[in-house]
């Protein structure tokens, strides 16, 4: 109740006859385009005609393509975060779920992580709620897998995996050390690949410091169900990072299934079977399940239905952009937009300048988009790019890798905070420390209140 009566207690006092646009997620259509609001409706929103609220359970916006930096410990994971009150300050932030959208009545169900849920009324909504992991029903995928989506699920697998190489070093028992070296990441697409590439050059960094354990002592082992990785970036460039990946040492299953991991023992569709302490879910992703609990329309993929101009499909006041729409690609007749970041940042601007054209009665411009080719990181300065019809690979993709995202993330202070990491890493070599005890932090407290003595 107390929290509750804060809460209630900060709410600014607003103007009910000024247009209220109300941003649902704030991943990177929900930062971009509440970036670009803050500019085009400067004036609307100093004089109160018009105010901004977005809604997310975190407080900030992760640059997911960072995320494998920041597990091989690269980037420190504060700096592939920014903050939204911070690089908002003229939007409203509240933190916490939608679980419900009544679009005619224009309202939001709001659940804050604590007090009562509330009714949220609207003029515009702004669907960006982005995507969550796309799973299947694979028995004990639920318990021994994690996914690649989010900060937390990176610095978890980084310091899972330091900490196996912890236990493999400790232990005598072969099979022991065997779970613990093996390493499993099911998905070939940008985020499995850069997630495996990453770890794999951080372990043959880290066991330097490791005298029992050798570079074949690690197996690293990918599983794809199609027959090639990075589509992305055509197949001719698929083919050769497959080929850097193998001279590595890592084993592509190609054209395989998961089909069990029960308990760590990791069974394929080739008949092969192995037990492993790591195995990493990228294999695709899904729209947010908000978009179940709502009355706007959507197609066949379960994504809100959108029209090239990001307005919602048929219905009034309704925008929608990013991973939970399925916007038309203007460039590729009968086909729409990948989820991917490249979209949803260039959404986002087109998105913020439509609301205002609506808002002020003009023009709304169409969605049109062209592919600019992809980049990927494999490691310290090697990489595979295909910009422009441009293939690179090794170092000089690397480096354009790291100047296209570096480009890309928002605000100058972070920009500032990553190249400073980077520079870092020149001269000292990173950091191989498990902290995996953050995530339980009351385990050793409890422990030691246990060995108190019981009142009688």
């Amino acid at each position: 109740m107390l929290s509750q009566a804060i809460y209630t207690r900060r709410a600014p006092v607003v103007n009910r006859k000024s247009k209220h646009i109300l941003i649902v997620g704030g991943g990177y259509v929900g930062l971009y385009t509440g970036l670009r609001l803050q500019r085009t409706l400067r004036r609307e929103l100093r004089e109160g005609t018009v105010r901004i609220t977005l809604i997310d359970p975190r407080s900030y916006m992760t640059y997911q393509p960072f995320l494998p930096e920041a597990a091989a410990g690269n980037i420190s994971p504060r700096h592939v975060v920014a903050p939204l009150r911070r690089v908002l300050p003229k939007i409203r932030i509240l933190n916490g779920m939608v679980s419900k959208i009544h679009h005619e009545a224009k309202t939001v169900t709001f659940e804050p992580p604590a007090g009562q849920h509330q009714e949220i009324e609207y003029d515009v909504i702004v669907m960006a709620v982005g995507s969550i992991s796309r799973t299947l029903p694979i028995p004990g995928l639920e318990d021994a897998a994690i996914g690649f989506k989010t900060v937390g699920e990176a610095i978890a697998l980084r310091n899972r995996v330091i900490a196996l190489l912890d236990r493999a070093e400790t232990s005598d028992d072969e099979d022991v050390r065997r779970r613990a070296l093996t390493f499993v990441v099911v998905g070939g697409g940008f985020a499995g690949i850069e997630a495996l590439a990453e770890l794999e050059d951080m372990t043959e960094d880290a066991i330097k410091y490791y005298p029992s354990i050798e570079k074949k002592d690690l197996r690293w082992v990918l599983i794809e169900a199609s027959d090639r990785i990075l589509p992305e970036v055509g197949p001719e460039m698929g083919k050769w990072t497959a080929e850097q990946l193998r001279e590595r040492g890592i084993e592509l299953k190609m054209e395989t299934f998961l089909q069990s991991c029960e308990g760590g023992l990791v069974k394929t569709s080739d008949g092969d079977e192995f037990e492993s302490a790591t195995i990493v879910w990228t294999a695709g992703v899904k729209p947010s399940p908000v978009v179940n609990s709502c009355d706007l329309p959507l197609d066949e993929r379960g994504r809100i239905k959108t029209t090239t101009r990001l307005t919602v499909a048929a219905t009034k006041d309704a925008f929608a952009a990013g991973d939970v729409a399925g916007v038309p690609d203007m460039t590729n007749a009968g086909q729409y937009c990948a989820p991917n970041a490249q979209h949803a940042v260039r959404q986002s601007k087109v998105l913020g300048d439509n609301i205002t054209a609506y808002l002020q009665g003009g023009q709304l411009a169409d969605y049109r988009h062209r592919y600019a080719g992809s980049v990927a990181g494999l490691g310290l300065y090697r990489g595979v790019a295909n910009v422009y019809g441009v293939k690179l690979r090794g170092f000089p993709a690397w480096f354009m890798h790291r100047t296209y995202h570096l480009s890309r993330v928002p605000t100058v202070n972070r920009k500032v905070r990553v190249v400073a990491d980077w520079t870092l890493s020149l001269f000292f070599r990173r950091e191989t420390v498990s902290l995996g005890e953050i995530e339980h932090p009351r385990d050793d407290f409890r422990a030691a209140a246990a060995t108190m003595p019981k009142k009688k």
